[in-house]
This record gives C-alpha cells, structure tokens and sequence, in this order.
C-alpha cells in the first residue's frame, strides 16, 4: 500500500516557516472558540474568535487610523534607536576605557523602567508623537548597542594580525573586517529591537493618554475597557499582535538576505 506523499512544496524550508505556524494558530483559534461556546461564556468576559474578527471588521476604520499611529511611532523609534546605537557601538570600539566607561550608563538606560520615564520626557517634550518616539527608542536601544559592539569586537585574531601587517588604517579595519563580522550580531539585535520599539510606543501611549485622530492601540485598548467593549480590545490586541510579527518576519527577512549568501547562520538553516 502506497503511502500519501506531500507535495514537494512543502518540503521548502521558506513555504515550511509560514505554513506549520499558520496550522498551529487555527488549532489554537477553533480550540479557543469551541471553549468559549461550550462554556457559554460572554463576550464581556472573553469573546470568541469569530465575534473579534467581527468587530475587527467592523471597526476597521477607527483601529486602522489608531493601527497606522502606532506603527508610525515604532517605526520611527526603531529607526532612532538603530542610528543611535549604531553610532554608540562604533565610539565603544574604538577605546576599551570608553567603553569600561560608558557601558554601564547603557545597561542603566535598559534596566529603568521606561513607565517611570516616560511621564517626565512627556513633560519635558512638548510634542506628543516626539515623546512617545523618544521613549520607545529608550525601550529599543540597548539590545542594538550590545549586540553590535559584540559583533565589532568578535572579529578573528589571525585577520586583526593580517589587517596590522599591511598596516591597515582603523577606517579600514572597521569598514572592512570589524562592520561584516558584526553583520550576524546586528541583524540579531534588530530582531530583539524592532519588537521592543512596539512595546515602547504601546507603554508611551498608554502614559500619553491623547485621543483624537493622534490615538494609537493603546488608546483605543484603554477606551475600550472603560466601554466594557472586550471585543473590540481583543481586536486591538490582535493587530499589536500582528504587528509584532511582521515586524520580526522583516527582520529575519533582511538577516537572510544580507547574511543568506556567506554566513553560516543562514546557510546552515537553508540546508536544514
């Protein structure tokens, strides 16, 4: 008896990492609405799929003008901390007693809690998107700085010594020899990052509070608890959700295609 063989685009590494985490998640979805109306539990308390994707639709005006703010925001602090960190790690390379100096004001910056920033830097800063922008960056620096000052320093003994004996210049060591051997480590950072930039713009809304057409998730989350409108908050909670993972799904797009082709964090994984 001949046994069911799959189609052979299935067996794609590329088709595989959309495919099975898809499946997972309707598993997941009829699991949580077959509970929800087996229990006969109310909306009010937990709504079901089916009533989420309702109100997603219904509401998808208002959610995506508060969905484009919020992205906005991360956008921008993502792209802020990036420059920043960057630009940090490279001064960090350059002295070991810089960065003996300076790198615990870095872990400093990663280990205050930014609710308890961000209320000042809303005072201090007088525009609303500015401040939620610049406490979200706050959220996403550090794992930039730390992964690629890593990377710039985890460079080959034997190519420093080649690099010193033709009497390469610290331009071109950095350029050539200490950028792409920290490629890894920075793609890894900005996947860590790009997540924690939403998690930022999300708290700074939250402690923001503005409403109108300048209104993110956040808003629309905090105003829908104090309606009792649980579907609707599910349904912001989805596209934050949803966000986040595309938002990582880039990231690892861009890794594999700049690392894709001579490292074996990717090569590897292709052969996998």
């Amino acid at each position: 008896m001949n046994r069911p063989v799959a189609p052979a685009w299935l067996h794609r590494p590329q088709v595989q990492r959309v495919v099975y985490p898809a499946l997972v998640g309707l598993c997941l979805l009829a699991v949580w609405q077959g509970l929800v109306t087996g229990l006969a539990l109310p909306p009010y308390l937990v709504p079901g799929p089916l009533l989420m994707f309702e109100t997603l639709i219904k509401d998808a005006p208002t959610l995506g003008l508060a969905l484009w703010v919020t992205v906005k925001v991360t956008l921008l602090a993502f792209l802020l901390a990036t420059v920043v960190g960057v630009l940090i790690s490279f001064v960090f390379v350059q002295s070991q007693r810089i960065e003996t100096a300076l790198f615990p004001y870095a872990v400093l910056l990663q280990v205050t809690p930014i609710v308890a920033v961000a209320p000042l830097i809303i005072i201090w800063v007088r525009d609303a998107t500015l401040s939620m922008v610049i406490c979200a960056a706050l959220v996403a620096l550090f794992p930039i700085i730390s992964n690629t000052t890593l990377g710039l320093r985890s460079v080959e003994p034997d190519l420093q010594a080649y690099f010193r004996l033709n009497h390469a210049t610290r331009w071109q060591s950095l350029v050539r020899l200490r950028i792409p051997s920290a490629l890894p480590y920075f793609f890894g950072g900005l996947r860590i990052s790009s997540g924690l930039a939403l998690i930022g713009a999300v708290v700074a809304e939250f402690v923001a509070g503005t409403g109108g057409t300048g209104a993110g998730l956040a808003y629309q989350i905090l105003q829908a608890g104090f309606q009792l409108n649980i579907p609707r908050m599910f349904a912001a909670l989805l596209l934050i959700s949803l966000t986040g993972v595309t938002l990582f799904a880039l990231m690892s797009w861009l890794s594999r295609r700049a690392l894709g082709g001579w490292h074996a964090s990717e090569t590897s994984r292709e052969g996998g």
